[in-house]
Parts: structure tokens; C-alpha cells; sequence
């Protein structure tokens, strides 16, 4: 089967009538067409040659379901990962079970990270396990320049993290932790409590009696 994916054509037809075998052979036949078109351009560099391999496959998980790209990243049972979210370094990032990332999100492990399990990393957030503000404020931004700064970053388990929110470099999260929309997480943050802002700053305490109400709001609806 050769399918050429361009206007005017009904992709899901394409996808929905076609085997497992013929659904490859669709998205082979698309990538051709367009590595064949002459407007394409790319560099021969060996470091675009290096990165190359990456950026393809992330391409090509976007036409898998988020189990299936948490499965496909090495993530733990009951993983999922929205598309065009971004783990840098997958290698370097221990999560537990049933962790929810975002569409958008970028998680850095590159400093090494960790991801407790029942979390969510929602929609947009940013989790940075590296800076390299001193490679530019000393002119030397090049790539593997020796200024960049790496410090592991840890979000507890059972916690939320609201998107769009950053968290900075070497912060850790604790566990029952709360982090709210539009939020900068530039320090710690306890076990059991809520922050939110920019910088983030202490909210409410996450305690039992809390969690009753809350729970007991949810009951009514």
C-alpha cells in the first residue's frame, strides 16, 4: 500500500482501514516523499548526525498512544506521556508507577531526576535538571561549553504539579505536595503542603483533616 499524505488527503482513512504492516508502510511512504522533496535541507555535521537519530524518533511517537510512548521510554506500569511532551535523557530519569506527563512538558534528567510514583507533571510544566546561565553571561554558549551546571531535581510521589510551572535545577519536591499553576519553584518544598507563585511560596499545609473536607466536597458532586 503507498499512501502520499498531503492536501486534500483523509489521513484518519488511511489510518483506520489500514493492518499493522500497512500502517508502517503509510508513514514510511510519507516521510519519503517528504525527505525527497527539494525544498528539504539539512546539515551534515556530526553533531546533527548525532542528534539526528533522536528528534526522528520522537517524530515517530507521536503516532502512539501515551501508554505507549511511557512504555517505549522505559517508564514503569501505568505510565503515560502525552504527546510532544519531552524527556531529556530517559536514561538519567527514575520514576515510579502511574506517573501522568503532559502534553508539552519537558522533563530534564540530564542532571538526573526523579519522578515519584501517583504524580502528574501536567501540561506545559518545565522540570530543569541543568542551567547554563553562566555560559552565556561569560560569552561561551557553544555547545559543550564546561559552565553548564548539573543538580538533580526530585518531585515526590503522590504529588501534583500544575502546568505551566517551572521547576528550577536541584529542587526537591516532596511527597502529598501540591504545586500550582503559573508557578516558579526556585527552593525545596516540604512534604504535605501546597506552593504556588513566582517564586513559589508557601500556601496551606496538605493534612489529613484537608484532604477530608476535600473529599467530602468531591462526594457532593
Amino acid at each position: 500500500m503507498q499512501a502520499v499524505i498531503g492536501k486534500g488527503t483523509d489521513i484518519e482513512k488511511i489510518f483506520m482501514n489500514s493492518d499493522q504492516q500497512n500502517l508502517k508502510q503509510s508513514l514510511l511512504e510519507a516521510l519519503r516523499d517528504l525527505w525527497d522533496d527539494d525544498t528539504l535541507r539539512l546539515s551534515d555535521t556530526e553533531r546533527s548526525r548525532r542528534l539526528r537519530p533522536a528528534i526522528l524518533h520522537r517524530l515517530l511517537c507521536l503516532v502512539m498512544t501515551d501508554d505507549e510512548r511511557a512504555k517505549d521510554i522505559g517508564l514503569p506500569e501505568g505510565c503515560r506521556v502525552r504527546e510532544s511532551a519531552k524527556i531529556i535523557a530517559p536514561e538519567q530519569l527514575v520514576c515510579g508507577p502511574h506517573v501522568w506527563i503532559g502534553e508539552n512538558a519537558i522533563v530534564d534528567a540530564s542532571g538526573g531526576a526523579v519522578i515519584g510514583e501517583h504524580t502528574t507533571i501536567g501540561t506545559g510544566v518545565f522540570i530543569w535538571s541543568h542551567t547554563s546561565v553562566l555560559s552565556n553571561l561569560l560569552g561561551q554558549n557553544q555547545p559543550g561549553n564546561p559552565w553548564i551546571r548539573r543538580s538533580p531535581t526530585r518531585i515526590g510521589k503522590h504529588s501534583f504539579v500544575g502546568g505551566p510551572s517551572v521547576i528550577n535545577p536541584g529542587v526537591t519536591i516532596g511527597d502529598r505536595c501540591v504545586i500550582l499553576p503559573m508557578s516558579v519553584v526556585t527552593t525545596n518544598v516540604p512534604d504535605g503542603t501546597m506552593f504556588g507563585g513566582a517564586p513559589a511560596g508557601f500556601r496551606r499545609n496538605i493534612d489529613e483533616a484537608w484532604l477530608e473536607r476535600e473529599r467530602k466536597k468531591f462526594s457532593r458532586n
